[in-house]
């Protein structure tokens, strides 16, 4: 079991830069493939990125790649998205999930094992 809780949400300028983190509890977080979903109001949970358990891979969704960076602290129990040069449309509800596959290279949110709670991301014009 993993629990995931998510923080560094909040309101930006458009333009303007915010660092989420996402803590995870147990000893097994280093087992696990990381990835960052977000999902805007009447809108489908959309894929952001994802890290290995090693952070040997890492992919982006083209909707943020060059802007949004994933790393990860195994010692800290902690993945990170740093998101610069926020736009409007990158409003959204932020959320970290883990997949068991360690080596998992999947952007299906249906294929990750545990969610966080989520945290709000406003971006303004």
């Amino acid at each position: 079991q993993v629990q995931l809780v998510e923080s560094g949400g909040g309101l930006v300028q458009a333009g303007g830069y915010l660092r989420l983190s996402c803590a995870a509890s147990g000893r097994t977080f280093s087992t696990y493939a990381m990835g960052w979903f977000r999902q805007a109001p009447s809108k489908e949970r959309e894929f952001l990125t994802r890290i290995t358990r090693n952070g040997g891979s890492i992919d982006y969704a083209d909707s943020v790649k060059g802007r949004f960076t994933i790393s990860r602290d195994n010692a800290k129990n902690t993945v990170y998205l740093q998101m610069n040069s926020l736009q409007p449309e990158d409003t959204a509800v932020y959320y970290c999930a883990a997949d068991g596959r360690g080596w998992g290279t999947t952007r299906l949110s249906s294929e990750y094992d545990y969610w966080g709670q989520g945290t709000q991301v406003t971006v303004s014009s």
